[in-house]
């Protein structure tokens, strides 16, 4: 199958090197240092060298912000046949993009990022099939993430950003207090090290991917649940309440096993 991949940051560059050896694939990419280290792919600069290439599959791997932009610049180059993809953590918009575009087309979110995941060990990680998609796009996208050993869910775009909100939005939020209260530590202990490493983590995302995480309809729902529970936990601190705490620590125990 001839391939194009949209963008050779991390994931797009992860796809690139994934499907090389068993595909055609071609790499559109403005910035030539980010193509550096790409082989086995052709490398393109401009929209106008994929009508030559006739890709079957377009895999849209670009900053969040620009999904859609990047979809508008490619899509007169495309065959009609030519299925349109993205891997966007946020679907905000692309339900609406998909219905009027003409092409197509097959949605997923790779649970797991550059950040924190083993991109050479996928096994415990998961990644969600967007139900509204063509039969073929999904086919395709279950065959490479089954290959991947990834847990495979399909949801709806709805379900989808209910999922996110709950799976992403909450240890975002959380995350984000736990930075903003930060001080400098001279001995931090292991747990705190290890938030810290979390922390540091996640400010290395896109600013925008953050934003429009945090601002899903569904994320303050989340967001109250927190504070509902902060506000629980500092209510048996203040009081010192040995009983109320010992359940608490119980009732939380249950719910993580």
């Amino acid at each position: 199958m001839k391939i194009l991949i949209l963008g050779a940051g991390k994931m797009g560059s992860f796809f690139t090197d994934l499907l090389s050896f068993d595909h055609e694939v071609a790499v559109l990419e403005s910035n030539p240092q980010r193509v550096r280290f790409i082989y086995n792919a052709l490398r393109m600069k401009s929209p106008e060298e994929i009508d030559d290439f006739a890709p079957e599959l377009v895999i849209n791997c670009v900053t969040l912000n620009y999904t859609i932009e990047a979809f508008n610049v490619v899509l007169p180059h495309l065959k009609s046949y030519c299925i349109i993809s993205d891997i966007a953590s946020v679907k905000t918009n692309l339900y609406e993009f998909y219905q009027t575009c003409g092409f197509p087309y097959v949605s997923t979110h790779p649970m797991f990022g550059p950040t924190f995941a083993n991109l050479g060990n996928l096994e415990k990680e998961n990644t969600i099939i967007i139900s509204e998609s063509s039969h073929l796009g999904k086919v395709f996208f279950k065959d490479l993430y089954a290959r991947l050993k990834l847990n495979i869910f399909e949801y709806s775009f709805e379900e989808h950003d209910r999922v996110v909100a709950y799976s992403l939005g909450i240890p975002f939020a959380s995350t984000l207090v736990f930075a903003a209260t930060m001080k400098h530590q001279d001995a931090p202990g292991t747990t705190f090290k290890k938030h810290m490493k979390i922390a540091r983590g996640l400010m290395s995302e896109d600013d925008y991917l953050l934003t429009e995480i945090l601002f899903n309809p569904r994320t303050p729902k989340q967001i109250d649940r927190i504070q509902e529970e902060l506000a629980k936990l500092q209510s048996i601190i203040e009081k010192k309440d040995t009983d109320a705490m010992k359940d608490y620590l119980s009732e939380i125990r249950k719910k993580i096993e």
